[in-house]
């Protein structure tokens, strides 16, 4: 089965992962348009070797240097406009959305609103408005289809289970760069400590999150909307080996567990391939090299970041919105230098407690409450 896909976010760690999915099976994919942010170098080398249709870059410069290099074979966009239209693009059947944070809420929406399925790999749309995006998917008929490693885990897993007869889902924690570090140890680290994750190549907001592990917290409550189930059955559980990428665990007692080398290309290429198989010539799995696995339970105390997702996800309404936009503000003044590691959770916490819950948000609910919440992580911020 061919499939036509757009790409939201083609120059991050998922986007070119992506890409090099599509350039192992050219027979099996076309790429009509992709969006970027800054990084000009890696997208044109995207727009020459994939020749989309419709690009949508960050800027009016980078708008420019596209149109120079490929001219009027190319239509370019900027923006907030740029994505919609990429994610809305008249060919494609499949958007895959990798941007970074709550700015693919939008794009994915207006997709869904066309009919397009979507392989999903911006957690921060589902938390920031989980009811609406499943519920306009679930109205239209399309497909959400999880790319993170775990989530994709626990939907291969489920397939041809029913839902009433799972017990729980345990999203697995390789623990981030500090999982063995002290509270008093954390307080000192710098941005390249934290950005040292011991098994995963990822972008820079998604390894400080996984430093904080802020990141399993958000998979949570996007685990939580994507399969349908209450908090109380989602458990986290770290497991420094990054190989047995999640589990679902069934009221007869049996346990299933989906495994692989840590190596984001399987899910991607599982999302785009789904409900069938390819070949993949990705690293494979060798549990003799592997020797042994190992699980603990998360410390909350000393990486309270999982345990405010969790309070966000149970309380609901616009919280889990507010979270993630303080989060992003945090994470960022953070990876610039002007807060501390342990203050980005100090961030977190503080915005929560100032916000006045509104249940049952709107769209418009959802996008005020997430500004309010950055104005308010940044005064938080300057005071600390």
């Amino acid at each position: 089965m061919s499939r036509t896909i757009t790409i939201l976010g083609s120059t991050g760690s998922i986007g070119t992962s992506t890409l090099d999915v599509v350039a192992s099976h050219p027979d099996q994919y076309r790429v009509a348009a992709i969006a970027a942010g800054n990084n000009l170098d890696v997208l044109l080398k995207q727009i020459e070797q994939f020749r989309p249709e419709l690009v949508s870059v960050a800027t009016e410069e980078g708008a420019r240097a596209v149109q120079d290099r490929f001219g009027s074979s190319v239509e370019v966009m900027v923006g907030q406009e740029g994505l919609v239209a990429v994610a809305t693009h008249e060919a494609a059947d499949l958007v895959l959305t990798a941007v970074v944070g709550a700015v693919g809420l939008l794009p994915t929406l207006e997709a869904l609103k066309k009919g397009k399925h979507i392989a999903l790999a911006n957690k921060e749309t589902l938390v920031a408005a989980g009811h609406l995006v499943t519920a306009l998917a679930k109205e239209k008929g399309c497909d959400l289809l999880p790319v993170d490693s775990e989530h994709s885990a626990i939907f291969q897993c489920l397939n041809g289970e029913r839902l009433t007869d799972v017990e729980r889902i345990i999203v697995t924690a390789s623990g981030g760069p500090f999982r063995d570090k002290t509270r008093d140890e954390m307080a000192q680290v710098t941005v390249k400590d934290a950005l040292n994750h011991p098994n995963w190549a990822m972008g820079a907001k998604i390894t400080i999150d996984s430093a904080t592990l802020m990141n399993k917290g958000l998979e949570v409550i996007e685990a939580h909307w994507l399969f349908d189930m209450p908090y109380d059955k989602i458990d986290v559980i770290v497991h420094p080996e990054s190989i047995v990428h999640s589990l679902v665990e069934f009221a007869d007692g049996s346990m299933m567990a989906q495994m692989g080398a840590p190596d984001m290309r399987v899910p991607i290429q599982y999302a785009l391939t789904h409900p069938t198989r390819l070949p993949g010539s990705y690293k494979r799995l060798n549990l003799l090299e592997a020797n042994s696995l190992h699980f603990r339970a998360p410390d909350l105390d000393r990486f309270p970041c999982l345990r405010y997702a969790y309070d966000a996800g149970r309380i609901g309404g616009s919280m889990p919105a507010v979270l993630n936009a303080a989060n992003e503000v945090a994470n960022g003044m953070f990876r610039e230098e002007r807060i501390s590691f342990l203050d980005i959770e100090r961030v977190n916490a503080a915005v929560m407690e100032r916000h006045d819950v509104l249940t049952n948000p709107g769209l418009d609910d959802i996008l005020s409450a997430d500004a309010w919440a950055r104005i308010a992580a940044r005064e938080v911020a300057q005071k600390l």
